[in-house]
């Protein structure tokens, strides 16, 4: 068979392999392939073929007629020099296809059958569309309890997992979708000032304004290395950093790349994506935070404890002590809204500063309390006092500054961003409901979290008395063109509603 030039094309596809070859090349002609069709590449030596989703490019700038082009991530697992031959075949498809099509029929898959199509995925055997197939078959069909169970395992096993060496390694994850909750960068320096070892690897944000990673990044570096990681949790007892680099239930990452575009949550898949997460990172205790309200991810208490018996099973079965806590998911929590102003809401509680958010300090505390309660030397009821101790006596601030040095500190600025607009009350009244998707989305509109001191900053909380003209909060974006996307989104729905008071 003909050979072809291989050529690095700079396209990040974002989890998904992507070759492409030019209209004219002979062997797109001579071989049948078509857009869309996946081929394997192989460079005649012993390594490992790759498999791809083939695009077809008409601009020799791109890819020349003689040549294969792979975009970055590609290139990166192809591990071959730009300019070498390759050789280009149909790629069979992937033999767990027909599993995905008795989900989509309606039918309950077992252990092996979720391994198989999550070794699959991991191989990049499927394309997108085939993962949105899945995806959909389990949203659609619905996931049984024992389903979860499986596809959590398969996740955990085509993934790397961490060890740490200890009886009690503890971590607290909320479901989500409630603005500037960021209780996890004031629970795990309590946590690890305590003594307890809280190795949190955390997310950047996909659809949020901001994730834990992005706003600690504000303070310290968050991209490192597993063993970085290990010499950080050993002398300090705690990290906070991006998860993306330690390779933890990797299948998730692919699937969340699909599943967000397609606004799908499932239930199951929410589950198993959680779970699975802490499962590879060593985990051994974990807290869950379900935030209920109108616009969190749950809508009412009901449907809550119904998640709280499904981690619990899965919890059950997989050796993982989880606690889940039902929390209240009105509004906002804490002031700012965007990394920088996360990360300055965060300092102010960790500083005992007058000025810090309440709601922000007492649910972190109820939490790092809950946590603390994991220990055994710390008796029942007793840990939130603890915790407030271990805050106020400025030992959780010490904390975060030797985790922040150990990490390696970012000068980055808490200071917003410098194009900034006043969403004032229309009327005198009580703040009766703020509707946490709008803000976020306003927030996201204004540049967080690509920038970092892009967000929202909120003056007024719910219950709140407002007068007419009042700011009810400001909106900062770094860019003029953000800055008026943004604007104009909250003038036509400020996302607060305000109640009329004598």
């Amino acid at each position: 068979m003909k050979t072809l030039k291989l050529r690095k094309v700079s396209i990040d596809t974002y989890k998904e392999n992507v070759a492409y070859l030019h209209r004219d090349c002979p062997l797109y002609r001579s071989e049948g392939f078509q857009a869309l069709n996946k081929i394997e590449i192989r460079d005649g030596k012993d390594t490992t073929p790759v498999i791809a989703v083939l695009n077809i490019v008409d601009d020799e700038n791109i890819v020349a007629v003689d040549e294969l082009g792979l975009s970055e991530q590609t290139f990166t697992q192809f591990n071959a020099s730009e300019n070498c031959s390759v050789f280009v075949d149909h790629a069979s498809p992937p033999t767990s296809i027909q599993l995905v099509h008795a989900k989509i029929a309606g039918n309950r898959l077992q252990q092996q059958d979720f391994l198989h199509i999550c070794k699959d995925i991991v191989n990049n055997r499927y394309s997108k569309i085939e993962i949105s197939a899945f995806l959909v078959g389990c949203a659609e069909g619905g996931l049984e309890r024992d389903e979860m169970l499986y596809l959590t395992r398969a996740m955990v096993e085509t993934g790397k997992t961490l060890s740490w060496g200890e009886p009690m390694v503890v971590d607290k994850h909320c479901i989500g979708g409630i603005p500037g909750n960021r209780t996890t960068m004031l629970i795990v320096p309590i946590v690890s000032a305590h003594g307890m070892l809280m190795p949190k690897t955390s997310s950047r944000a996909i659809t949020s304004p901001s994730g834990t990673a992005d706003t600690m990044e504000v303070l310290a570096k968050v991209n490192l290395e597993p063993e970085e990681l290990r010499t950080i949790a050993h002398h300090q007892r705690g990290f906070i950093a991006w998860g993306g680099t330690a390779n933890l239930a990797p299948v998730d990452d692919i699937l969340i790349s699909v599943e967000r575009p397609l606004a799908l949550d499932s239930r199951g898949q929410m589950i198993a994506s959680i779970l699975s997460k802490k499962i590879a990172a060593g985990s051994t205790h974990l807290l869950i935070d379900i935030p209920i309200g109108p616009t969190a991810k749950v809508h009412t208490q009901t449907e809550a404890l119904k998640l709280r018996k499904l981690f619990e099973y899965i919890g059950d079965r997989t050796g993982l002590d989880i606690e889940v806590i039902i929390t209240d998911g009105h509004q906002p929590i804490g002031n700012g809204i965007g990394p920088a102003l996360e990360a300055r809401d965060v300092m102010q509680v960790l500083n005992n500063d007058p000025l810090a958010p309440v709601d922000l300090k007492e649910k972190a505390l109820q939490m790092a309390g809950r946590i603390l309660e994991f220990d055994p030397d710390v008796r029942g009821g007793q840990g939130y006092h603890l915790a407030r101790d271990l805050l106020e006596s400025g030992r959780a601030l010490q904390k975060m500054q030797e985790i922040i040095e150990h990490q390696g500190p970012n000068t980055l600025s808490t200071e917003p961003a410098k194009f900034k607009f006043e969403i004032i009350s229309p009327i005198k009244g009580r703040v009766k409901e703020i509707d946490n998707l709008q803000i976020a989305h306003i927030a996201r509109l204004a540049g967080a979290p690509m920038d970092k001191t892009a967000g929202i900053d909120l003056h007024k909380k719910v219950n709140d008395r407002v007068a007419e003209g009042e700011p009810l909060y400001t909106i900062y974006a770094e860019f003029h063109a953000d800055y008026q996307f943004a604007k104009s989104a909250a003038l036509r729905n400020s996302g607060y509603t305000i109640e009329s008071i004598k």
